[in-house]
Formats: C-alpha cells, structure tokens, sequence
C-alpha cells in the first residue's frame, strides 16, 4: 500500500494544455501536494509529491497514466482540442441551487465562486432553509448587486429535502444543478454537466467529481480516504440494463453515483418523481440518504444517471474530531434509512434483499481498513496515537447511525402519517 502523503497537503490543479500557467509555488506550510492535472478542462489524473519543491511539468507527466501522457504531448505537439470544456454547446438553461442554513460567512465564500461560472444561461437560486435572522438574506441580496443571475427563495419548513424541492419548483431552467454552500465550484463546472446530459437522451441525472479543497488535517485525510466522490473515473452512464456491469450491489451501492455537493436533473424528470424525499436529508430524524435516494429513483424508474468527472467541485471537509463525528453518524442514520425506505417498496424489495450479502462483505471490508489505518499512522502526523483515535471512533459513530436509521425513517414516515 503506498505511504500515504505528509500532512498538510496542498490541493491545487493544473492545466497542461497550452497557453495555460504553471502550477504555482505550494504555500509556506505545505508538506505534501495533490494535483489534479487537467488537459483543456477535463481531468486526467492526480500526481502527489512532496511540495517543495512542488512537481514541475516533467513530474506532472510522469505521474500520469500512459494515454493521458499521450494526450498531453499531442496538444503540446499541434494537435487541436478535441474534446475542450469551452465547446460544449450552451443551449441549455440552467439553474443552480443553493441550499443553506444560517451560515452566511459561508455561504459567502460559495457565492463568491459561483459568480465566476462561465456557462451563459443561467440562474443561481440560494434557498434560505428556515433562517433564524435575516443575515443570509443580506449576503445574497450583496451579492444579486453585483450579479443579476443571484435569486433569493426561502423555505420555512427546515430540512434540506425541503429547501431542494424549492429550488426545483422555483427553478426556470430545464436542468436544475445542486450544491452545497461549504463547496467552491470550479469556473467550468456547469459546462462540464451539461455535457453529462449530452452523452445519450435518456441521461436524466448527472454528477461530478467533487475534490477535496484541503487536507491539513488528519480529520479531512480520514473522511477524504472513505468517500468515493472524489476518485476519478472514466465518464459513465448507468442504467437498469447496467446490471452486474456496475458492481455486486449495483444500483443500490452508497458512493457508486457520486454526492449530492456535485448533481444536476432534468428539472421535468425530477418533478415527475415528486422531487426529494422529505423524510430524508439533513434537517430530519434520518439526517441524509436524500442524495441516494434521488439517484437510486432515477435508475429504476427508467432513468439514466451519467458520471461526469469534468464536472468539478472543491468540496471543504469537516475538519475537527467532533464535527466528522456527528456527520458519520448522519451518514449512517440516512444510508440505513434510505435503505429502509427501499425495502417498504414492492418495486426495490427484491433487488436490496439481493444486495444484502455483498453489501455486510463491503462493511466487513470498511472495519478492516479502518483498523489496518489505526495500525499505520499518516506520515508527518504529529499525534502520540493514531489520528483517529478519531478512526476507530469515527466508525463506531457511523455504524450506530446505521443501527439508528431504520427506526429514524419508521418514526418520520409514521410523524407524516
């Protein structure tokens, strides 16, 4: 298993086409640098190396796979971009949703990034999720000054489920695109879904890749090393004829599509399916699994859901023991909830009792690892025990969650009866 890198680590990106800066100098404390290497918009690979001095273009080639190698020096050597962010066509209207609640520092930041997309139509919709001041209004109000595609929504009702039905009943465009107010969005992000629905007309859903902004902690390393969202694939597109192609629990596999931070729909096609559910998601008994739900519901109701990795976000992770805590255990009430929910319906029954088996060798397979990391501290961790003291604690917090979840959907299901 390779030496995970020193901590912290600078996270940046660089384009290797031509005419594009170099990567800069990593800052001051850095140890470790993650690049995600870039050719014309799309991602190519990560290299890792340490970051100073950082890695310079020779170092970023070699550090990447041999077709991507080949990619680079074809455009270097002349050759036009076949497949650039810049040429995906645009005639389609847009609408990105912001969900949020009484964070308005953050929020900002979000806006402040989501005013640099470059993709023409388009709406940016913030949806107050039942505010206790008036604060965040203020913040979207500075920013609708500055920006005209700004729109402000409240909905009084809280959870999250709550706010992105909102957004999707308020929005004007033909795809509504969703992300989280703690996510910076890369210039090109909208560009890059809008080509997910482009790979075939039965794409109705489509997600990114959401990188990690930051790794300074051995909290975010740890969350980072157990979400699938920001490891790059191939684009995909799945759909009920993907069947054993997509893995022993496919389509019922948490991770398998990507995160709610980084998604778009076809607005008519998610209101045909009555939009999120609202016993799910944060602000909930069940505190998440809306986002698999959403995804899981457009496969089998005919559906296709495409994975675009040059849909980019930078996704900010928890960074303190407490806060990952209380979110792992959110991750495990809402993936046992929405599993929950699957097996009260006739329709997915028979496919989760099916996944069952593959689905405890999998959570056999996460304890394993998280044990094998408690026994090999990170490098340049500086703790007298292993971060994750966090690591073994992070887990059992999440399999709570999961022990909790199907009671948490029950009472929330019976509370809306």
């Amino acid at each position: 298993m390779a030496e995970a890198p020193a901590l912290p680590v600078w996270c940046a990106e660089v384009d290797l086409a031509p005419g594009r800066p170099p990567l800069p100098p990593a800052p001051a404390g850095a140890r470790s640098v993650r690049v995600l290497v870039r050719l014309d918009g799309n991602p190519l690979g990560y290299v890792t190396a340490p970051a100073h001095p950082g890695p310079d273009d020779a170092a970023l080639l070699a550090g990447l796979p041999a077709g991507a190698r080949d990619r680079v020096r074809a455009r270097r050597a002349g050759a036009p971009a076949t497949d650039a962010l810049a040429d995906v066509p645009t005639d389609v209207r847009v609408s990105v949703v912001v969900c949020t609640r009484d964070r308005p520092q953050v929020l900002a930041r979000c806006l402040e990034h989501l005013g640099r997309l470059t993709y023409p139509d388009l709406e940016l919709l913030v949806v107050d999720n039942a505010p206790s001041d008036e604060a965040t209004r203020a913040v979207v109000s500075a920013a609708a000054a500055r920006d005209p595609r700004v729109v402000y929504a409240r909905q009084e009702v809280p959870g999250l489920s709550h706010a992105r039905n909102r957004g999707l009943e308020l929005a004007t465009g033909d795809v509504v695109a969703y992300t989280d107010d703690d996510v910076r969005v890369d210039p090109w992000w909208v560009h890059g879904l809008v080509r997910g629905f482009s790979r075939r007309p039965d794409v109705a859903c489509v997600t990114g890749l959401a990188v990690a902004a930051a790794l300074d902690t051995e909290v975010e390393a740890y969350f980072d090393a157990r979400v699938s969202w920001s490891t790059l694939r191939e684009p995909r597109v799945y759909d009920l004829a993907t069947g054993a192609a997509g893995g022993a629990m496919y389509p019922y596999a948490a991770g398998l599509f990507g995160t709610g931070a980084n998604v778009a729909f076809r607005r008519a096609d998610l209101l045909r399916r009555g939009g999120f559910d609202a016993l799910l998601g944060a602000g909930t008994p069940t505190r998440g699994g809306e986002d698999l739900d959403a995804f899981v519901q457009t496969v089998v109701h005919g559906g296709a859901v495409a994975v675009e990795p040059s849909a980019v976000v930078w996704h900010h992770h928890r960074s303190t023991p407490a806060d990952l805590a209380q979110q792992m255990y959110g991750y495990g009430t809402g993936l046992t909830a929405f599993y929950t929910k699957l097996l009260l319906d006739p329709r997915t029954r028979p496919g989760v009792l099916r996944v069952v088996p593959a689905g405890l060798a999998r959570l056999a397979g996460t304890v394993a690892g998280v044990r094998r990391r408690d026994r090999s501290p990170r490098a340049g961790s500086t703790s007298t025990s292993p971060v994750l003291a966090p690591a073994a604690g992070l887990l059992r917090r999440e399999l709570t969650g999961m022990l909790a979840g199907p009671a948490l959907y029950l009472r929330a299901r019976a509370g809306r009866a």
